[in-house]
């Protein structure tokens, strides 16, 4: 997996269910561009928010973190106040997480090479948009200290590093574990007999009367006949944007791979007597009239391994990414002395 020591450094991090978690809370990061006064949600007083083994972290290090959820924030002045609890408990969990994590690497003395961290400060020192924007920063946030930073930019590679021995290099799913998982759970890649086509409708009131009736069937009579006059995909697709009247009209009538077992048995009978490419004629299912023209027919089969093996793969490596996470932020925690305030 790529490092996350830049994205980081950057405040890009994502936390997600399924994605791996990213190292963002402790890293230097810009402030937001904005005049505008900051919401409450935005403001920070250095007050403290949870402790882990006596470290302290602030609600500085939550707002980034918070950032790094939802980045958008920074836009908007603030976070949506339906997701904003949510948000914040994620990003307390997440920074604690790191804090254990980085806590564990220096109880390991693991060590960052110089030269790198010269890279992490360099490529850092890259995001801003001018070198006085740099040497704002490093007044505001750094106190104009670049140890800090270069402090900073190593609990981030250490963080990284503690992460790729213990989760990424772990994570690994051989071409074995994925032919193994697709033998067992063979039922998952058996498909049902579908159908792909497109259709043109016509659209009566739900009770028409017998003139609304008379009037659909005329329309749809006329409807059939330019239909079968189409030559192709496209022909048809445009035709149903210009006259069909069911939902499907804004997609060239398109409604892409649908199952047997989920249409209407009036449609399965006009498919059984047709052959890709051909139109169908009118076919009524209550007031209402329908014309399609059958694009493919797939009998039920079972998705080869070759088909899915590459996603397969890439699925269940990120299923062991973060059940590894889970774990060992659990034995982190199980020793740990955490308080949150």
């Amino acid at each position: 997996m790529k490092s996350p020591v830049i994205t980081a450094i950057l405040v890009i991090a994502v936390l997600g269910a399924t994605a791996p978690a990213q190292v963002a809370s402790h890293a230097p990061t810009t402030a937001a561009k904005t005049s505008a006064p900051l919401s409450p949600s935005m403001q920070v007083t250095g007050k403290t928010v949870a402790t882990v083994n006596g470290s302290v972290l602030t609600d500085k290090d939550l707002l980034r973190e918070m950032f790094a959820i939802f980045p958008y924030a920074r836009q908007h002045n603030g976070f949506p106040k339906s997701q904003e609890a949510g948000i914040r408990q994620g990003a307390l969990e997440m920074i604690i997480f790191e804090e254990l994590v980085y806590q564990e690497a220096q109880r390991r003395k693991m060590t960052i090479p110089a030269a790198k961290i010269d890279q992490g400060v360099a490529a850092y020192k890259q995001t801003f948009e001018s070198p006085q924007q740099f040497q704002q920063f490093m007044q505001t946030e750094m106190h104009g200290s670049m140890q800090q930073l270069r402090n900073q930019v190593q609990r981030s590679m250490l963080i990284d590093q503690l992460l790729k021995q213990e989760v990424d290099q772990k994570s690994a799913v051989t071409a074995a574990d994925v032919r193994a998982y697709y033998d067992k759970n063979g039922a998952r890649f058996q498909l049902p007999e579908s159908y792909t086509f497109q259709s043109i409708s016509v659209i009566p009131p739900l009770k028409p009367t017998s003139g609304q009736a008379t009037e659909a069937r005329k329309r749809a009579e006329d409807f059939l006949k330019q239909a079968r006059a189409t030559k192709s995909y496209q022909d048809f697709g445009l035709l149903a944007e210009k006259i069909s009247e069911d939902d499907y009209r804004v997609n060239m009538g398109d409604h892409k791979v649908k199952p047997a077992n989920q249409l209407p048995p009036q449609i399965i009978k006009a498919f059984q007597s047709m052959k890709p490419g051909e139109v169908s004629g009118l076919i009524q299912i209550e007031s209402a009239y329908t014309i399609v023209r059958l694009n493919a027919h797939t009998l039920a089969h079972k998705q080869s391994f070759d088909e899915v093996k590459a996603e397969l793969k890439i699925e269940l490596q990120k299923q062991k990414y973060e059940q590894l996470r889970v774990n060992l932020a659990k034995q982190l925690r199980a020793k740990a002395k955490i308080e949150v305030v």
